[in-house]
């Protein structure tokens, strides 16, 4: 199959690597040094996301944020300006749900489809093809991206209509916010108490406070490796569309918020491009620690 890719950063890389494994043509857009080896593997670079949605059947994006997707859909040279009837658009950033309602209804204006298919799982997620995948949209447009997106993840839900899958992404973020904060301030505890941060860690695993967070995140925590999987400033992101969303559905989300000012912390600190689990950082830095 002819797939456009657009967004080739930290977790875009692999998913359309793993696309040119599977023996898929890729079209692709903004390419980088980092991700200069699609090309020696077989994808095609083209000079801008039109080109892209002209060359492909389906057009996957993978972008950091709302205006970023809006701008590669219907800029100038933007894919709505490439797309033909029956082309399918696979939206797998994470954005606001209200805004992929909209994009949503103006490809589909253009007798396209539109799917909103945001990603968890990190860059380990990424490389190992075992992304949990929360679809939007129609269940016979699902039914038939479901083959491409099961290249890319394992745990594929189709949540309900267009912008549903950014709904459940949002949530997602501010689960895995929230717990990165809570290891991040049990260790943080820990290590001021005099205790060796690994061997709780260890400990901790064998109990109820167990999570995929306290195992991948707080070992990067221990072993103070930040480097991105997910870096602070999108996830601040993330929250901030929970912050906002709550304000229109007037409901409180007092631990969203305060971890929303956590990431700010850091951010002002300059770890936005670090891993979400150097938020332990700020909080020893609220400690009194140097780091």
């Amino acid at each position: 199959m002819n797939i456009g890719f657009i967004g080739l950063g930290v977790m875009g890389r692999p998913m359309a690597e793993h696309l040119i494994a599977a023996g898929h043509t890729l079209a692709l857009h903004r390419v980088k040094d980092p991700s200069r080896h699609l090309v020696e593997q077989g994808g095609k670079a083209l000079g801008s996301a039109r080109a892209v949605a002209e060359a492909s059947d389906v057009i996957i994006l993978m972008l950091p944020d709302t205006p970023d997707v809006e701008t590669v859909l219907f800029g100038p040279d933007g894919v709505a300006e490439g797309l033909s009837r029956g082309k399918l658009v696979i939206d797998m950033s994470s954005i606001s749900p209200v805004a992929t309602k909209d994009f949503a209804g103006r490809i589909e204006a253009l007798g396209c489809d539109y799917l909103d298919a945001p990603v968890s799982g990190g860059d380990v997620g990424a490389k190992n093809a075992a992304l949990t995948i929360m679809v939007g949209g129609k269940r016979a447009v699902f039914d038939k991206a479901l083959p491409l997106l099961q290249l890319m993840g394992k745990n594929i839900t189709l949540v309900g209509d267009n912008g549903d899958g950014q709904t459940a992404k949002v949530a997602n973020q501010i689960i895995v916010g929230l717990n990165i904060a809570a290891v991040a301030e049990a260790l943080l505890f820990a290590s001021k108490a005099g205790a060796d941060t690994a061997k709780v860690r260890e400990a901790l695993m064998g109990g109820f406070a167990a999570s995929r967070v306290l195992e991948v995140h707080g070992e990067r925590m221990v072993k103070r490796t930040f480097d991105p999987g997910f870096r602070i400033r999108l996830h601040r992101k993330d929250l901030s569309l929970a912050i906002d969303a709550a304000k229109a559905l007037n409901i409180a989300l007092p631990n969203a918020a305060a971890t929303q000012q956590l990431m700010n912390a850091a951010i002002a600190r300059g770890d936005g491009d670090r891993d979400h689990s150097a938020l332990i950082q700020t909080l020893e830095a609220l400690a009194g620690d140097p780091g």
